[in-house]
This record gives C-alpha cells, structure tokens and sequence, in this order.
C-alpha cells in the first residue's frame, strides 16, 4: 500500500477509561475480527491481563479502512497498557507510532496516567486525537471533561473533541474517519536501504524469537537477508507477516507499515528491543536512536520450589524477551539454593511476572521481600552499588550509606487531600511543590524509593477509592541511616530473610516481625528461637513452638529431674542434628513483606 494512505497511531488512556472496548470497535467497524471471532478486550489475550483487567503487553494490528474519499486505508493499531508500572510498555509503542488518540473517560475525566501518558507522547512529537468516552453512561459529565482537556495543552484549547460511547459504537465512525485526517502518514524513502525498528518483541516454543518491526526506509520481503546493527548479529528470514490480529504472512512490508519477523534466534540476548534491523547485504548508514534502558525501581529475589531451577531458568528468560523492563540475574542463598535476583518497574510489575511464571509456565516461586539499591561507601574510601541485602557489608566497614531518592507526582482529587498527604508523609515523603492540574492537585514529593517500593501505590488507590494515581521519577541519591536486618531461625541465618530499613523503624519492625515468624515459620519437634539481629545485636526474639510428644506428661513413673534431663537431651541432639535444616514457605517471606504496610 501506498504509504500516504497509512496510518500508525496507538490510544492512551487512564485504566479502565475504555482504551480496550474502543479497540474492539474499530477492529470490528473495520472487518478486521468478524462477529464470531469477536470477543471483549481481544487484545488482551493473557490470563493476568483478563484477571486483573489492565492491558500488560502491548499488541499491534492491521486494520483496512474504506474512507468516505473512495480510498483504502491502513490502520496499525498499537495497543498500550495504562497502569504505572507499564509506562515503559507505552513509551515502546509511542516510539513505532505517528499519532495517538487521547481517551478520556467523562464519568471520571482526566486523570494522572492520562497526564503521564500524554507527556509521553508529546515528548514523541506525536500528533494527538482527544475523544470523549461513555458519554452514554448515567454518570458522565462531558462538558466538565470536556473543560479538564482543553486545560491540558494550548493545542487541546481550539480543537475538535470528539465524543463517543465505546461500549454501544455511537460516535466511532467519526473517530475513524478523523483518523485518516488528522494523524500524518508516515515519512522515508523506499529506495533507501533496509532501515527497520524492533519496537517489541515475543517468544515462541517453535519459532523462536519473533521481532515487532515498523518499517522506516526501505522495503521488507521474505529474502531479504537481515542484521540487527548493535551486534552485527546475522538473522535468519524465516517469516514476514502483519497482525490481523493473529500472524499472518505477508509478501512485503513496506514504508510506515508494522509487522513481525521470525528470526528463527533461539537465545533471548542475541535480540534487544530497539535495535535496527538492516539488509545485510546492503546496510542502512546509521542505525535508529532505539531507547534508553529500562531502570528497576524495585528488585526481589525468585527462587524455585521442587528443585525446578532449570524451567525456571528458561521460563525466565523468555519473559524478559517478551518483557524488555524485566531484568534478572542469577544468585545463590544459603537458605534456598539458587535463584534469581529480579529488577521490576514496581511492586504490581512484581506480581504480575509471578502470575505469568505460574499461569503460563506453571511455575511457583518463592520471593523475597523487594528492595531497592543502595550506594555504601566503605571506609577504605570505596563505593559499592548493593541491591541485594545479602551483600550489604558488615557494618564495621561501613561509612555512610546513599539511598535512591524519586521525585512522586501524585495527581488526586482535593476530596482526598488530607488522606493523601498522610501517607506520603508516612513514607518519609518532603513536600516539594503543590499545584492545580485542571480539577485536580498535583502533589511533588521527594520520596525514599524504599518508602514506595512495596504497596504505597495499593495504599493510595485505597484511601483516594481509586482516583489518585502515582508517576515516579528517578532523583538521585541522598545520605540514609539505615541498617541491615538479619533473620537469625534456630540459631541458624537465615539469609533470605533480610532486608534493610531505617535504623529509626528497626525495632518496631523487628518486634512486628519475629511475632509473625512465630505462627508462620514450620514447626518442629522442639523449640526453635526466631531472632532480628541489627548489627550483631538480637533486638527481638521469640520462640516457635515445639511440634512434638511433651516427655514430661508421657504417663511414665520418673522423677521431675528425669524428665527434665530427657527433654534437654532431646532437645540438643535435635537441635544439633537440624541447625540449618529450616523448610521456608511463601508465607515467612509475606510475614516480611507486610511489615510494610
């Protein structure tokens, strides 16, 4: 197809505001699904996309659109998530795009991932369409939304805003037609060399590794052999094709379109997300800008249950193919053997890779608490990046210790304030600046990353009833007391239990934590005392009770003396034959998690 008649565009939106149900129309306005292979939310295909109902990954497709100008037109639908977490899922989509459509729902209005994502996308330079959705509902103002979006931007102040109802397809068609006349066709050159961005990528059992390409000079045919520029790295053509939205072959991709590669690689790190995908035989000059890394905010250690370490390595492997944000390591505990040390954009980021590793590759893991990294300098005058609470130094060599600092945009609703500021002062949150956004407050926080890791976002959903929302940014690092926490069980470290804290929360955390390790850590038949210790001193203990035959009420004729004798025998020859012998369950390490809360 003639590149003036296609358009690439993607649609942004708050959660739940109808980003998926307005795909569903104009895949079904366009023919592109028919009626019986129609279903809600297409593109969310996986089960925690349909668990928890948020878009996780991003999806493209092909849509054909017959204008009322007698011309045909190709729609390439990126799709994007809307939660938080996924910020660097849409920033990938936005980047393969020239357009997007600004969705904002009229019985909640504009929102802060509304406001995150639209700054994604004018920082692409990317044409924006705003459109007003549920303008059915009993509940919809759209004349206050309609007011909150032209606040947005100057460019929003003389515009068009569409207005439509998702659900029933009233005002669709116009969406439609307005997106032929309001995004730009694509640029570049089709006698130029092969110059293809790898916006995203999947992995298949038989196939191998399929790359998500949109096409910026050049043409793509099925023999065209292919290099990706970062490391000179030979593909194999093994397929071409476009999304309908399944795979399908095509015989060329040509200018502006979007389509698929089978590159028939089988190891995940030979492909990177980004890259430039050039004719090996006659090479593009210069290779696309890509994008800048993916930086976790948050990491915890995965461990596998029954000795699976081997699926569990592949399992993980494959996600962060699919998954460019998830970043691992391998590492090995004492306590639980090897494993992996896992870097997540947040703590929902977090669960929804649990969820995949046990819905998809019927895996079930063990994780320890998250936490973030810290900058320890020594006192011999060097520095160490610790992500780990395992490697953080003793604290005899220690000087001082940085924490990562983030710069929380917290958007809510002025019902709430009060609430709102609570808590982020309760995470050690410094005010910074306080602002209007439209109806809306805008809320500048410094807050310790370690404050947010775990359940903050949860917490503001919760008191705001779902309004609020969180955009973070990196801010650099700041002087911290803290102090590392080790979990002592039976005399025994127990090294995946611990986890670093402010040295002000030590002792209401640990005493919080030792009373939950006495009800959550197995029992044996004899006495197992659980101890925090903080700088080599216990600063709580508790004893988990005995699972056993108490010797002293057996029925037999002995002395008081005996029996006391007897119980001490048994309790040190079981002690001693078992001193490191402790079977941890998921539920010790949510006994740490929750301390957060």
């Amino acid at each position: 197809m003639e590149t003036r008649y296609i358009r690439n565009f993607a649609i942004i939106a708050h959660i739940d505001h109808g980003k998926s149900t307005l795909a569903d129309r104009i895949m079904g306005l366009t023919n592109t699904v028919s009626q019986r292979e129609s279903s809600a939310q297409l593109l969310d295909d996986m089960a925690v996309e349909q668990a928890h109902g948020v878009t996780v990954k991003s999806r493209t497709v092909r849509n054909f659109y017959q204008a009322a100008d007698g011309h045909e037109y190709e729609y390439n639908l990126i799709d994007t998530p809307g939660h938080v977490d996924f910020s660097y899922e849409v920033s990938k989509s936005l980047a393969a795009s020239d357009g997007a459509i600004l969705l904002v729902d009229a019985t909640q209005g504009v929102q802060a991932q509304t406001v995150a994502n639209l700054r994604l996308a004018m920082a692409n330079q990317l044409t924006i369409l705003p459109v007003i959705n549920k303008i059915d509902s009993a509940l919809a103002d759209v004349d206050q939304t309609e007011r909150q979006i032209r606040a947005l931007s100057d460019q929003f102040a003389t515009s068009p805003i569409l207005k439509i109802s998702a659900k029933s397809g009233e005002g669709v068609p116009a969406v439609l037609a307005a997106i032929k006349d309001v995004f730009p066709a694509p640029t570049g050159q089709t006698t130029a060399p092969l110059k293809a961005l790898v916006f995203d990528s999947t992995y298949d059992a038989f196939k191998g590794i399929i790359a998500y390409v949109r096409i910026v000079d050049g043409q793509l045919l099925p023999t065209t052999n292919l290099q990706l520029m970062a490391q000179s790295q030979a593909v194999n053509n093994k397929e071409i094709g476009s999304f309908t939205p399944q795979m399908t072959p095509v015989s060329a991709l040509n200018v502006g379109e979007v389509g698929y590669v089978v590159t028939g690689l089988k190891d995940p790190q030979l492909l990177r997300v980004g890259d430039t995908l050039t004719n090996r035989d006659q090479p593009t000059a210069t290779a696309l800008p890509g994008y800048a890394p993916a930086q976790p905010m948050v990491f915890a250690g995965f461990y596998p249950k029954d000795d699976r370490y081997t699926d569990l390595k592949l399992a993980i492997e494959k996600l962060a193919l699919n998954d460019s944000s998830f970043q691992y390591a391998a590492e090995v505990s004492e306590a639980l053997g090897p494993g992996f040390r896992c870097g997540f954009l947040g703590i929902f980021h977090l669960q929804i890779i649990r969820e995949r590793l046990q819905a998809e590759y019927h895996l079930d893991v063990l994780t320890t608490a998250p936490n973030v990294t810290y900058r320890v300098h020594l006192k011999d005058g060097s520095e160490q990046l610790v992500n780990n609470p395992i490697k953080f130094p003793d604290f005899a060599t220690i000087d001082f210790v940085e924490e990562p600092m983030t710069t929380a945009t917290i958007t809510t609703d002025n019902a709430v304030l009060g609430d709102v500021m609570q808590l982020a002062d309760s995470h050690k949150g410094e005010l910074v600046d306080m602002q209007n956004q439209g109806d809306l407050i805008e809320l500048h926080y410094q807050i310790p990353i370690s404050e947010i890791a775990y359940d903050f976002f949860n917490a503001l959903k919760s008191i705001s009833h779902g309004y609020a929302t969180l955009e973070t940014e990196f801010s650099g690092y700041e002087l911290a007391d803290v102090v590392k926490v080790e979990v002592n069980v039976n005399y025994a470290k127990v090294d995946a239990l611990s986890f670093i804290v402010h040295r002000e929360d030590a002792p209401a955390m640990t005493q919080q934590l030792v009373k939950k390790l006495k009800h959550t850590i197995p029992r044996k038949l004899y006495p197992m005392p659980a101890q925090a210790i903080v700088e080599g001193k216990a600063v709580a203990r508790v004893d988990v009770p005995p699972l056993r035959k108490n010797a002293a009420v057996n029925g037999e004729k002995r002395s008081v003396s005996k029996k006391q004798a007897l119980l001490r025998r048994q309790s040190i020859n079981k002690r001693q034959a078992a001193v490191s012998d402790v079977k941890l369950s998921q539920e010790v390490f949510n006994a740490v998690l929750e301390l957060s809360l």
